[in-house]
């Protein structure tokens, strides 16, 4: 059956170390690129302070390479999306949106050259919304982008603040899904050691922004607004227990903007699949429904599902709901009915299949 992995991030091929100089501030991402041990072309990032980020290999940037990868493991299309430390939100609005165009303008050049292979979602400098709204516009109505991605929080502020309802109210206007990423985990002193802000900073980012959103009254004032939470939105399935009693009991602290109990807004709720266990992969089912489950790999990184959509297609699901989660409710949400999925088998594409 189709697989679309709906979270797989992108890196841009151009090299941007000049943009310290050119802006006349810090905070961009250094390039070495090198051979890794398999012989593979790679890049070590480093911070403009030196500090070493990660290293990335060519399937974060070459499209070709990424195909044999789908192709080994079946995945049909991906909704490709830059890696969140691409964000820049501390930069300046004007200079961030410079840089996202650029990278909006590969993410479409990608998916224009393999259009049933890839469907690419927006990068957009959430720190001056009013320039984030323009950007939106153009991804969508000149580029084809079916969606954007942002960050838990911009900078200090979480994603409730007032400055953000005009990207909101435009998203919802537009029907543009957004892809909501966590993201900066690493400024908590004590998750320093252990990869913690991988490990728990990550969900507990995302729980964060899902009841900055429900508490601070986004997802009442736009019922129509689609976001989907990475990592099967993180804690937040498994403490909503605990969030709606607090609700309950302390309605002075939480009911402060929205008298609505936050169980309310659970149908408005979209996730990946991404909880590495299929009894966590019950409760989310449980919690968030099969419709609004999509699934998603965080290809090509090591936290991510290695082989996409195993767990979907193991553990003890029935037919429908699998084929809900593996591709029929990302065909909805990202509106992808256009999309001819090419059959993969061992050997490489032999067909396609009609997602309308």
């Amino acid at each position: 059956m189709p697989r679309i992995d709906i979270h797989a991030h992108t890196f841009p091929t151009e090299d941007f170390s000049h943009l310290k100089q050119k802006y006349g501030y810090g905070g961009w991402l250094l390039r070495k690129p090198r051979t890794d041990v398999r012989g593979r072309e790679a890049v070590d990032l480093y911070y403009d302070s030196g500090k070493f980020f990660r290293t990335i290999t060519s399937e974060c940037w070459d499209p070709e390479v990424r195909i044999v990868d789908m192709d080994r493991n079946q995945v049909n299309l991906q909704v490709i999306s830059p890696t969140p430390i691409q964000f820049y939100y501390s930069g300046k609005g004007v200079d961030v949106l410079e840089y996202h165009e650029k990278l909006n303008d590969e993410t479409a050049e990608i998916c224009r050259r393999h259009k049933d292979r890839f469907a690419g979602l927006a990068i957009v400098p959430m720190q001056d919304p009013s320039l984030a709204v323009q950007e939106m516009r153009r991804c969508y109505t000149d580029l084809g982008l079916v969606g954007m991605t942002i960050g838990s929080h911009v900078n200090d502020l979480n994603l409730d603040s007032v400055i953000f309802r005009p990207v909101f109210e435009e998203a919802e206007r537009l029907g543009l899904p957004i892809f909501l990423h966590p993201w900066d985990m690493q400024s908590q002193e004590r998750l320093s050691e252990y990869w913690l802000p991988w490990l728990v900073g990550m969900p507990t980012e995302t729980c964060t922004a899902i009841c900055s959103l429900i508490f601070g009254g986004v997802l009442e004032l736009f019922p129509n607004l689609k976001i989907c939470f990475a990592h099967g939105g993180g804690v937040f399935p498994y403490l909503i227990g605990r969030i709606e009693h607090g609700f309950d009991v302390r309605p002075d602290l939480c009911a402060t903007k929205n008298k609505y109990n936050p169980k309310k807004y659970l149908k408005q709720l979209y996730t990946d699949s991404l909880v590495h266990g299929g009894f966590a992969l019950d409760y989310l089912l449980h919690v968030i429904g099969e419709d609004n489950i999509m699934m998603g790999s965080d290809y090509p990184y090591p936290l991510g599902e290695h082989c996409p959509g195993k767990l979907i297609s193991e553990w003890k699901l029935t037919q429908t709901t699998r084929d809900k989660l593996l591709y029929k409710n990302a065909v909805t949400f990202f509106g992808l009915g256009d999309k001819k999925l090419p059959v993969i088998d061992s050997v490489g594409e032999t067909g396609v299949v009609q997602t309308d």
